[in-house]
């Protein structure tokens, strides 16, 4: 199958990675955690976190915005997030 058609075929939350781009000490970083941790747990979905002062290209890109959420290496929000939302993005 090509690559095209696997990005449009649709993904359970289990196969869903929710990516959490934030830093140390960042007060709204600690409530996307939360946020993140709460929904990945309700669908199943995995979840990572990644601290952007150890990482140049995520701080070159991203730097403005922490935190911010992936939905599968692809933006989904920054600043707050949003629980109905993401939970919205990970079924479908």
């Amino acid at each position: 199958m090509s690559p095209l058609l696997r990005r449009k075929e649709k993904k359970s939350p289990g196969e869903r990675l929710v990516t959490l781009v934030g830093k140390p000490g960042c007060h709204l970083c600690d409530d996307a955690e939360a946020v993140v941790e709460r929904v990945c747990a309700e669908t199943g979905a995995r979840w990572e976190k990644k601290d952007i002062t150890q990482d140049e290209e995520l701080y070159r890109l991203h730097w403005e915005q922490i935190p911010v959420v992936l939905v599968d290496g692809e933006q989904h929000t920054f600043w707050r997030v949003d629980p109905e939302r993401l939970r919205q993005a990970l079924q479908g």
